[in-house]
């Protein structure tokens, strides 16, 4: 018959043994030690100065003193003495210092692997439920990188199906931003957690830009909205081809062009100015107490509105010139240059015509 048991070492009783009380006790006194072992320490190298009695020690790879030669075995005061064990692989304790269940791996005490995968839920400092499956509560969540980019993905499982980040206050949701009942993705407000806004939606084929945040049409003027680039002017758009839809500009701000009939600037209210530099002429046939040019036609190098009558000023080239026009059209107007004396040095005579090309 064996003299100690094959798992814990304990020391059996044997046929015609005196003192059996003496063995008895030796083996009850090694399951006390290890049956709930607890451990004050691991990786211990210096044994305590007043140890208390039944206080377990897992020794490191270099223990001193009382405790020398005797590496990755458990000390325990029993006795006003040191008693030695060694651990068997896959013996639990409790590591009071870390407050936690460790294992003896046959070479350390390593806390137990727990398999996370397919899990039901997980609450960190507070509980989840069916539909939060993951509750964190805490003053801030970290994700971060493994040495590259870091992404985080919320997937659905159809575009029907919202994939969002809701803010809440007090339980309440008052902003939302995602892919919500569609692909395009919006952000979306509310006062009550009930009645929801549409600030900004982005359409996921286009990347154009709608929602109560954005300028709804171009007479759309509302404080705090954002101006769309086909309603309103930027420097794509200033200067270029003026138009207009029932009075309302909807082209740029400013025209400007030029042909063989001068040159002319439109702007976006409907003004127009047409200016030239006109053929050279002298002043010798005389008229009552002036003397004239002969009259000549101005085409405008743009159409005033039909109807309408511009405005023409002119200079005559000379300080004793000046230019006189018969009634204009919208196309054209006959002018003449008159002068207090006859001159027949030919001079070019400027115009300017304003009025509205609609």
């Amino acid at each position: 018959m064996p003299q100690n048991s094959p798992r814990l070492n304990l020391p059996y009783l044997q046929p015609s043994q005196a003192q059996k009380h003496v063995t008895h006790n030796e083996a009850l006194r090694a399951l006390d030690l290890v049956v709930q072992l607890n451990l004050t320490s691991l990786d211990a190298t210096i044994p305590p100065a007043a140890p208390e009695q039944g206080e377990t020690h897992a020794l490191g790879a270099a223990p001193t003193g009382d405790w020398s030669g005797q590496a990755g075995k458990l000390a325990a005061w029993v006795d006003n003495g040191w008693h030695f064990l060694t651990p068997g692989a896959g013996w639990r304790a409790w590591d009071q210092s870390a407050d936690q269940l460790k294992i003896w791996s046959g070479s350390a005490w390593t806390a137990p692997q727990v398999d996370t995968q397919n899990l039901s839920g997980v609450g960190i400092a507070t509980g989840s439920d069916s539909t939060n499956r993951l509750a964190v509560r805490s003053p801030a969540t970290l994700l971060t990188h493994e040495g590259g980019g870091h992404q985080l993905k919320i997937n659905k499982s159809g575009a029907g199906e919202t994939a969002s980040l809701l803010f809440q206050s007090n339980w309440t949701g008052h902003a939302e931003m995602g892919l919500s009942g569609s692909t395009d993705f919006s952000i979306k407000i509310s006062p009550d957690g009930g009645n929801w806004v549409d600030v900004l939606r982005f359409d996921a084929t286009t990347g154009t830009a709608s929602g109560a945040a954005v300028q709804s049409s171009a007479e759309d003027i509302t404080p705090g909205r954002l101006m769309r680039a086909d309603f309103g002017y930027g420097p794509g758009n200033v200067l270029g081809a003026v138009s207009e839809n029932g009075g309302l500009p909807t082209g740029a701000v400013i025209e400007r062009g030029s042909n063989a009939n001068g040159d002319y600037v439109r702007f976006a209210d409907g003004t127009q100015i047409c200016s030239v530099t006109l053929g050279a002429v002298g002043c010798t046939t005389g008229t009552g107490a002036l003397y004239a040019s002969g009259a000549a036609i101005w085409d405008y190098p743009a159409t005033f509105a039909t109807g309408t009558i511009p405005a023409l000023s002119g200079n005559g080239g000379g300080i004793v010139r000046f230019v006189g026009f018969d009634t204009p059209t919208e196309v054209q107007v006959t002018y003449q240059v008159l002068a207090a004396a006859s001159d027949a040095t030919a001079i070019s005579p400027t115009a300017v015509a304003i009025g509205r090309w609609f």
